[in-house]
This record gives structure tokens, sequence and C-alpha cells, in this order.
């Protein structure tokens, strides 16, 4: 602390001539910093020490699901092979939460795999120094480094942390963005190696049918000097040397072509990879389009079956009925408070009752356990609700036995996807596009 939490008494600077040197300048050190305290404040901040809601983004953007998979399972008890990416990556965000010798594991991963960019911002010795480092690393996308050193140097504080987590944020969705011109190539790009593999095709019988050529030439010359020796005959071997050196001057020219078109055959085989690893990519970001699509169509669906009224005075058949949840209590945890509203209003005019609970924003999470005692279901939004409230959430509705339902957004055409899918009598299905059940955020 730089300053005593009380007032002194006495200062140095008032204090009697009788008063010893030392005493004074005892007095002023003992309010001043200790050494434990300046150096904790030139120490770099740990994983386990961030807040909690970085750790997702630290652990998503600086760590490849690669390195998670051999990783996490050292401390959990998760199967490598059969967990998912997104469970893995769940395990690894509790275990930097939790701190320990998993946290202390994920802390060495990255002070290892980012020494150089840490290096890099230690020189750094203010906030302005570190957001100027950060700048120029988002210019030039080294973005998993910077990110690492900037959310643990000593000079960053929580409002520099959070401007690095919101630019971050956003990049995720320009990435979204790019996606979408990135499908118009699928087809071109997909023409073009098929165009590719051909050519390869081609050069690679030629260059066999140039090798035999060659084999054949050889073969020919050295049966022709073999004879021309045998012979000895002094006019035609005038004329075989000169038939040799026009054999050997072919061959050279050969060897030449077949070289050139070696290096065209390596050249095209390189661009063949290339375009078939940028396929595969595409096609892996096409089907998580296809599944955000099914989802929202299925929202769709409930939203304008939720919506229907009476259309030329003939009731019209409702996707919930009015008293579908009548004597329910729904507790909700997170979201935002401009939607929980017309949740609440939704849910009352089906006869059920709506419990709100922010997460822990301005409700203590210690609430929670009385919120959820005698509720009939819970739903939380993965979109809008942390790590920690999301994992109490799970272990007080297992505790009390209470069935809990995640919801891909905080909207209410999420919520009422959810409630018609559970309490209608015959929910109506879109057998064309089947409905995603994965968590869209975070996987």
């Amino acid at each position: 602390m730089h300053a005593p939490p009380f007032r002194l008494a006495r200062t140095p600077g008032n204090a009697s001539p009788q008063e010893s040197p030392q005493r004074a300048f005892a007095s002023a050190d003992c309010c001043g910093p200790s050494q434990a305290e300046l150096a904790r404040a030139r120490q770099r901040t740990r994983l386990s020490e961030l807040d909690a809601h970085l750790h997702c983004s630290i652990i998503g953007t600086c760590l490849s699901t690669h390195e998670l998979r051999k990783l996490v399972p050292k401390y959990t008890t998760l199967d490598a092979q059969r967990a998912s990416d997104l469970h893995i990556h769940h395990a690894a965000v509790e275990l930097a939460i939790e701190g320990g010798a998993g946290g202390k594991a994920l802390q060495k991963a990255l002070d290892t795999r980012y020494a150089g960019a840490v290096r890099r911002f230690s020189g750094a010795r203010d906030t302005q120094a570190v957001l100027a480092l950060w700048n120029e690393a988002l210019a030039n996308g080294e973005i998993p480094p910077a990110y690492w050193a900037l959310m643990t140097h000593p000079a960053t504080t929580m409002e520099v942390r959070q401007a690095a987590f919101g630019e971050l944020h956003m990049l995720s969705h320009l990435v979204g963005a790019a996606n979408r011109a990135d499908l118009r190539r699928l087809v071109a790009l997909e023409a073009e190696n098929a165009g590719l593999q051909a050519k390869v095709e081609r050069q690679q019988a030629r260059l066999h049918e140039m090798s035999r050529e060659r084999d054949a030439a050889r073969d020919a010359l050295e049966t022709q000097t073999a004879q021309s020796a045998a012979q000895r005959v002094p006019g035609e071997a005038t004329a075989l040397h000169a038939r040799v050196e026009a054999l050997q001057e072919a061959l050279a020219a050969r060897d030449a072509r077949l070289a050139l078109q070696t290096s065209r055959r390596e050249a095209a085989e390189q661009r063949a990879n290339a375009d078939a690893a940028t396929l595969q990519t595409l096609r892996a970001q096409l089907d998580e389009a296809h599944a955000l699509i099914d989802a929202l169509r299925a929202e769709v669906h409930a939203m304008e079956q939720a919506a229907q009224v009476h259309v030329d005075d003939a009731p019209t058949q409702r996707a919930l009925p009015a008293d579908a949840l009548k004597g329910r209590r729904i507790v909700y945890v997170g979201g935002r408070p401009g939607s929980n509203h017309a949740l609440r209003r939704w849910v009352e005019s089906a006869g059920g009752e709506l419990t709100v609970h922010d997460g822990g924003v301005e409700d203590r999470k210690g609430l929670l356990a009385v919120a959820l005692a005698g509720a009939d279901l819970a739903v939380f939004p993965v979109d809008c609700i942390d790590h920690d409230s999301m994992n109490t959430l799970k272990r007080v509705c297992e505790r009390q036995r209470v069935t809990y339902h995640p919801l891909r957004t905080a909207s209410l055409a999420s919520f009422v996807e959810l409630m018609v899918r559970l309490h209608a009598p015959a929910a109506p299905t879109l057998a064309a596009v089947p409905v995603s059940r994965f968590c869209l955020r975070n996987g």
C-alpha cells in the first residue's frame, strides 16, 4: 500500500529535534510499499490469477485442440480419444480456473510456446507501451502470442485486458463474415484441383515415356560403340564417333527436359496439396454454417407457431397450449435484461412462473441454490453466462434433481423453441433440416 489507512501522529517533517534521524527514516519506510509488494508488482500475472471470464478466450486462442488433447487428460478423467473438442476445451478452462497442477501445466505450456512474445513485451514499462505492442501485433496478425503476453504482463490493468478481449471477440465476427466469401471460392477451387490432378497425371506419364526413350537411346549408343570397336574400320569409326557425339548431345537435351518437367510436376503437386487443405477447411466451415442454419430454422419455426392467432374467426392450431406450463416453475440463469422481461411475459401467458437469476452480475451466486429449490426446470443461454456460473448451476441441479437445458442464445426464439420441443403434445419437426444439438458458441 502506498498510503496508510490511518492518520499518522507525527511525520518526519514535523518531528522534534530530539528525535533521532534513524527513527524518522524508519517511520517513512513503514508507510511505503514493502519489498515483497514491489517484487510482486514486477512479476507477471499467472493464469490462475486472471479473471475467470478471460480463461475461455485465452485457452481457445492460444492453445490448439491437439495440444489440449495431450495435456488435459493427464489431470482429468476425460478420454483423449472419445472426448469431443468442446469437452476438452471446457475441462481446460476449469483447470485454469482451479489452478493446481493442471493450471500450472497450462501456464508452463503457454510460457514455453510464447517465450519470444513474453520477452518482447517485458521491455514495456507502462500501460501505453503494452497497448502499442498489442496494436502492432494486431496489424501483423500475430494475435495468440501477443494476447498471452498482454494478459500476463505486470503493467496490464483490467481495462487493458477488457479492451484486448473485446478486440479479439470482434475479430471472431469478422472471421465468420469472411467464411461466406470462402464458400463462393469452394466450387472454383474444386474445379481447379481436378484440373491440376489431371495435369499432374499427364506430366507423370510424359516423364515415364521420356525415361524409356532415354534408356533406349543409351542402349543403342552402347551397342553401336561396341560394334565400332569390334569392326575397327577407319572410315566407319569417324562416322560412328560423330554419331556418338550427336547421340550424347540429344541425351543431354533429353535430361534437361526431364529435369524441367520434374520441377513442374513437383510444383503442381505442392499446389494440389495446398488446395486440398484449403478445401478441407472450407468444407468444415460449411458444415458449421449448415448446423447454424438448422438451429435458426428450428427457432424461426417455433416462433411462427407461437405467434399464430385466430384468423377469420377460426382458431388455428398453436404450437404450445395456453396452460402447457400451468403450475410449473422455470429458473432462467444468465441472459440479458431486455430479453428476460419478454421471457417472463411469455411464460406467464402459458400459465407458468419464471424466476430469473443473472448468474452473479448483480445477484449473488450463493442465492442460486435457493432459486432452484422446488423448480421444475432450469435453462441457461451459453452465450450470456460465465463458466463458473454454468458449472455451479449444473452441480446444484444434479444435487436437487432438477432438469437443466442449455440454450443456443439468450433470445426469445431459442427459449420458445426449447419450450415447444419439451411441452408441445406433437411438436412439428423439420425433416429436411435436422436441428443441431451441440454448442455453436464454443464448438
